[in-house]
């Protein structure tokens, strides 16, 4: 037997329903192939982040998920770094998202992973023309100039799944990007390290000798960089916990919880739930399409759990094609457009991946190696609070942008990259931040589900350039105007075509000399 629908999505975690809730909305036909027939209890993935959240809210599940979070409303996110153990003399809790909280609509959440795979799966089930299949395999995946086509096996049967295009969202060891002949690459630092879950409220007891945070990272010489920490699941008893082992060691082995307490500085009771394994290294796929099929999420980049960048990056990936493929598919973008999926998130991970993380890998290696709080107390107090400050200064820094990108009209020479500077100006390439309009609204309340212009104090004419130019484009265009004062005053720009995942195309003064051709470029067309 064999099926027909537009999107086939292969892995039906969050990467996954996020982008068939982003299809959905739009009015696309999907289904949703998960070989898991229940969701895991381990409490992976929890950070969200404001950008994430973003998402979140126009997918219309960002208050459900504040209402599923697991830690008490208001408890601080953010982190706690020890020198030596969690006793150390040397501990620092600088801000870190927080920094950059106000160029983004949605402050960020946390909750476990299978937290936020319930709240997209309830809003899933809510979408017509969309559908999740669970206990499902796919095993093969074939594609021609027509379509693609998806073998599903389950409980001994075997099904055939067409549909135009087919995106692999089925992690590190995907089948869709296997079968597409898609490489990877990235450096593996040769480290196995451990996950270990577990219950301790004696633990939680101890760390009431710091201010309320989430996640507890210790700094060792011995580490040479590499960290180990703890991360709240909820606040009085349950906790993860990451470190380096040696090789060989087992689950059930006592290494685990000499580990711990070693971690800890002391003893402490404690109720093993999980013990995992994984191997520290960054991969990142050459390339995240080859004809029909796409890949997004782990199937197109894997990293130590590091700053929570991976599941985010992974929705940001749902982001950025799902409007791209319903535009395709609906017949107002273009074949060029598809491929910018690529050519903007690939060097984004890139950058995550090797400078971000592996940067501060290597910067704390450094810090250690060179200073010792037995050599010179004092100036060891000082490394200690800039390395502190590591992850709050990178987030600064990380602000994910498509300069280089050839649907928009970046700066000349501008490349794609995660390395950026956040600012109110809207720039072409990079995420519009949100401002408030004299309505009292902020802009995000206000955009339109395809393309929008923001029109500032602008003329008619400028404006209905624009409009006729969407017309015989087909291409959706809400026109917003509004006065250039107040916080609106901030974009710089009196013209702002801002895309369907919020980044901007285009900005202007006054109307372009021919608006169908900026058009054309911003969906793929010229």
């Amino acid at each position: 037997m064999t099926e027909q629908h537009q999107v086939i999505i292969v892995g039906g975690g969050p990467v996954g329903v996020g982008l068939a809730l982003d299809l959905g909305l739009r009015g696309v036909r999907c289904v949703v192939v998960e070989r898991r027939s229940q969701l895991s209890s381990i409490p992976k993935g929890q950070g969200l982040s404001q950008r994430t959240m973003e998402h979140a809210w126009r997918w219309g599940v960002a208050d459900r998920l504040r209402a599923a979070r697991t830690m008490p409303e208001g408890h601080p996110i953010g982190q706690v770094t020890v020198y030596g153990n969690l006793l150390g003399d040397f501990w620092s809790a600088p801000p870190a998202r927080e920094l950059v909280r106000d160029y983004y609509a949605q402050a960020n959440e946390r909750l476990p992973q299978y937290r936020t795979e319930e709240v997209l799966r309830s809003r899933l089930a809510e979408l017509p023309g969309v559908e999740l299949r669970l206990g499902r395999r796919a095993t093969g995946v074939e594609q021609d100039e027509n379509g693609v086509r998806v073998v599903v096996e389950h409980e001994g049967s075997r099904e055939v799944l067409e549909a135009d295009y087919v995106v692999g969202c089925d992690g590190g060891h995907s089948v869709v990007r296997e079968q597409a002949d898609i490489e990877r690459s990235g450096t593996d630092w040769d480290e196995l390290v451990a996950l270990v879950v577990f219950r301790s409220p004696e633990l939680h007891e101890a760390l009431s000798r710091f201010p309320d945070r989430s996640t507890y990272r210790v700094m060792h010489p011995d580490l040479e960089g590499y960290w180990m920490f703890f991360g709240r699941v909820d606040v009085g008893a349950e906790f993860f916990f990451h470190a380096p082992v040696p090789p060989g060691t087992t689950a059930d082995g006592p290494e685990i919880v000499e580990l711990l307490h070693r971690a800890a500085g002391f003893p402490f009771a404690l109720e093993i739930d999980h013990v995992g394994f994984w191997d520290l290294r960054v991969q990142v796929a050459h390339r995240y399409r080859a004809g029909r099929a796409f890949i997004a999420g782990d199937a197109a980049h894997t990293h130590p759990p590091y700053g929570g960048f991976g599941l985010n990056n992974g929705l940001e990936d749902a982001a950025n094609l799902g409007w791209k493929l319903a535009a395709t598919l609906q017949g107002w973008g273009s074949d060029a457009l598809l491929d910018s999926y690529s050519l903007e998130r690939q060097p984004v991970f890139r950058d995550v991946g090797e400078d971000i993380i592996g940067g501060w890998i290597r910067d704390d290696r450094a810090m250690l190696e060179k200073y010792r709080p037995e050599d010179d107390r004092e100036e060891f107090a000082r490394a200690f609070e800039e390395a502190a400050r590591g992850f709050g200064r990178r987030l600064r820094g990380f602000e994910p942008h498509y300069e280089g990108s050839p649907v928009v009209f970046g700066p000349a020479g501008g490349v794609s990259s995660a390395h950026g500077e956040h600012t109110f100006a809207a720039r072409a390439g990079h995420h519009l931040p949100p401002r408030r309009l004299t309505s009292g609204r902020t802009v995000f309340e206000e955009l339109g589900a395809g393309f929008t212009l923001l029109a500032l104090d602008v003329d008619d004419a400028a404006v209905a350039a624009f409009g006729e130019a969407a017309r015989l484009l087909g291409v959706p265009l809400t026109i917003l105007r509004d006065s250039r004062t107040g916080e609106a005053a901030d974009y710089g720009a009196r013209l702002v075509l801002v895309r369907p995942d919020q980044f901007v195309a285009w900005t202007g003064d006054a109307a372009p000399d021919d608006a169908v051709r900026v058009l054309n470029r911003a969906t793929g067309a010229g």
